[in-house]
């Protein structure tokens, strides 16, 4: 069953030196969650931020906090980032040895747990755990970096998804990161897709508000 749109910016974007007040915009803008990518230098190439930068934008938005774990180990991660304020903590499938311990201990924290896939990985790797899952995240690029076009090829990744969590009566979100912008997020929607993850889509712009607004009424069309 398709929900209702939820457009969640990537701080990724956003300017680092001024992070307070780019959450407040886009809080003020319209978006639903505010999407906070971690990388450790060891999943994928770069390092960004931890949960103390969690916490510290934690008093800036009442707007649910989406932690996307891109690390190695995120076990070891996990009650950090609970405690700094965080809602939603996603683990990768291919990071994780024991993927359903995993979910279950960020349940356990009273947060919502995501599972999240890179784009070779088959949707089948998660269907054994969708019991403890609340969010499946489909990458619809390499992770690592912001500003990379989608990879079209995802798009029936969404569907086998969306199938096999409507076949399974989940009622978890379905999230797509990656490219997401004007151009893309019609074939992302139409797809199944109810969370859409966008960075230069609306800190590229000179009117975040507008920006998110467009992006809402695009994927509520499609």
């Amino acid at each position: 069953m398709k929900k209702q749109v939820i457009i969640a910016p990537s701080i990724l974007s956003a300017d680092f030196a001024d992070l307070g007040n780019e959450v407040r915009a886009i809080d003020e803008g319209g978006c639903d969650w505010v999407h906070f990518d971690v990388m450790d230098g060891s999943f994928v190439p770069p390092i960004t931020i931890g949960d103390n930068v969690c916490k510290a934008i934690r008093r800036h938005t009442e707007k649910p906090i989406d932690v996307h774990l891109m690390v190695n180990h995120p076990e070891t991660q996990i009650e950090a980032f609970a405690k700094a304020g965080a809602d939603i903590i996603t683990v990768h499938q291919e990071a994780c040895v024991h993927l359903e311990r995993t979910l279950q201990f960020i349940r356990s924290l009273g947060k919502k747990a995501g599972v999240s896939l890179n784009p070779a990985t088959p949707v089948s790797t998660i269907q054994h755990v969708l019991h403890c899952v609340d969010l499946v995240l489909l990458m619809s690029v390499n992770p690592g970096y912001g500003g990379q076009k989608y990879i079209h090829a995802v798009t029936d990744k969404i569907r086998e998804a969306r199938a096999m969590l409507d076949a399974a009566g989940s009622d978890a979100w379905l999230e797509v990161d990656g490219g997401v912008n004007a151009e893309t997020i019609a074939e992302v929607a139409g797809a199944g897709a109810d969370v859409f993850v966008a960075g230069s889509a609306v800190y590229g712009k000179p009117d975040y508000a507008a920006a998110i607004a467009e992006l809402r009424a695009i994927a509520e069309r499609a």
